[in-house]
């Protein structure tokens, strides 16, 4: 890595390795995310992407290696893992939004309890982050009440009413139809501009073209390249990014 600047380090993964039983999903990955930074993650399916991923919050457990998230090291202890947590918004392919709770008690609960916000507060700060994903009219909604693009959205806010310093996105837009892809990715553009620091696993490249600093390329549990977008859809070095490429710009 180039990086010596190490106050700018945001995230650091070093030597990370996790297995599933016998099944090695990471191999020796080392990757240094610097702040306001936006990374997106590619590669063909179940090349360790989203493991990777839900390693940052401890989703998943690793089996060697480390890795240091805004100076915390990512241990077993509960409290290294809340710490982590709570910097650290996460949005997933299935929105795990909660279906008895409304869209704006979706948005509350978690910084009510663990950021100590009183209800008013969090609704407040609920409202601001709904409309700034363009779904504040749906507020008193359940999430079965909206589509899948406005689900996707909710859970951005909801992840965004925790204040995190980075946000982790697992393909937020593989679940949805077509026409819905747009408006959640439009969403995520807004917070690049904003200067969110941000790590997402996604098949748009279109997205990766337009808002990445850096672009991973992962197979087989394993970082094969990484460069700027230009250069990595321009020139992939690798023989596994250029098959990947190929075969995604050919269905485009």
């Amino acid at each position: 890595m180039t990086n010596t600047d190490n106050n700018s380090t945001f995230i650091q993964i070093k030597g990370v390795s996790k297995w599933f039983g016998a099944f090695q999903a990471l191999k020796d990955i080392n990757l240094n995310v610097r702040k306001g930074e936006k990374i997106v993650i590619c590669g063909p399916s179940g090349s360790g992407k989203s493991t990777m991923i839900r390693c940052i919050n401890h989703l998943e457990a690793i089996h060697k290696g480390s890795i240091v998230v805004d100076g915390t090291s990512l241990s077993d202890s509960s409290s290294a893992i809340d710490a982590v947590r709570r910097e650290v918004g996460m949005v997933f392919q299935s929105f795990n939004l909660f279906p008895h709770r409304t869209v704006l008690e979706n948005c509350t609960l978690a910084p009510m309890r663990v950021r100590g916000m009183t209800k008013r507060q969090a609704e407040e700060n609920a409202r601001e982050y709904l409309e700034r994903v363009r779904v504040l009219e749906q507020a008193k909604k359940y999430p079965s009440q909206l589509s899948g693009g406005q689900q996707q959205r909710v859970a951005i806010a909801r992840a965004l009413c925790m204040e995190p310093k980075i946000m982790l996105f697992d393909e937020p837009t593989s679940a949805l139809d077509p026409e819905m892809v747009k408006e959640v990715l439009d969403t995520m553009i807004g917070l690049v501009r904003d200067g969110m620091t941000m790590m997402c696993v996604t098949h748009e490249m279109g997205f990766a073209r337009q808002v990445a600093d850096r672009v991973v390329f992962m197979a087989d549990g394993a970082v094969l390249e990484e460069a700027p977008p230009e250069e990595f859809f321009r020139n992939p070095k690798h023989p596994r990014a250029q098959a990947f490429l190929g075969e995604i710009l050919a269905h485009h």
